[in-house]
């Protein structure tokens, strides 16, 4: 069983997730904590919490998604799992920050390559990959069946979908990727979007006028 923490960083309001389990285990989801406080939040949460993280995953390499990855690897050695085709998004993120005026010192170690169907995480709390472009060539959702929850990153959102007008973005992709990838999924299943508030699958078929 996992409890899900969010935490919003950045000055774009980016919604981080740790995911943990009753021995203390946990995952880093998206960690886009920019300033230094942000990375004290997240460090303190895990200590206060006696967890001791295991995996790095990334949805997809906007910057405001892998703000903190360095931070991540330089305090708990974890290297960030991401779709191959995000490899260009994250090699070309301190540019992006630069255009943003978001500067910041990206992570520069080894990555690991994860696709559909791959499962990831800890061993009896595992994630199920799901691979949702769109919103950036690569972009995966991770998906916990058993407890019927979706971290989303920016595919899906309260009434809302995620932008399209970014390099690699594709209008009809994203909305092909939501209605056959996650409006397959149970109406219940709830989903922690990458911004705003969490929201459900059967909210969304229903009034997310962008899909209506």
């Amino acid at each position: 069983m996992l409890t899900v923490r969010q935490f919003v960083f950045s000055p774009l309001q980016e919604n981080t997730y740790v995911l943990y389990n009753g021995a203390g285990e946990a995952v880093i989801i998206d960690p886009g904590c920019y300033r230094q406080e942000e990375e004290r939040e997240l460090a303190d949460f895990l200590t206060d919490h006696h967890l001791q993280p295991k995996w790095l995953l990334n949805t997809h390499c906007h910057l405001d998604h892998i703000f903190g990855n360095r931070f991540v690897y330089q305090q708990w050695k974890l290297e960030p799992h991401i779709h191959p085709l995000e490899q260009k998004i994250l090699d070309l993120s301190p540019e992006a920050g630069r255009r943003w005026n978001l500067p910041f010192r990206p992570y520069e170690g080894p990555v690991h390559y994860i696709r559909e169907g791959d499962s990831v995480g800890l061993r009896g709390d595992e994630l199920k990959v799901i691979e949702a472009p769109g919103h950036s060539p690569g972009h995966v959702c991770f998906y916990k069946e058993d407890q019927q929850f979706l971290i989303g990153g920016d595919v899906l959102f309260r009434r809302s979908i995620g932008r399209t007008d970014l390099p690699g973005g594709n209008h009809a992709q994203l909305l092909d990727s939501i209605r056959k990838k996650l409006f397959v999924l149970p109406d219940e299943t709830r989903v922690f979007p990458g911004h705003m508030e969490v929201t459900t699958i059967g909210e969304e078929k229903k009034f997310n006028p962008f899909l209506t």
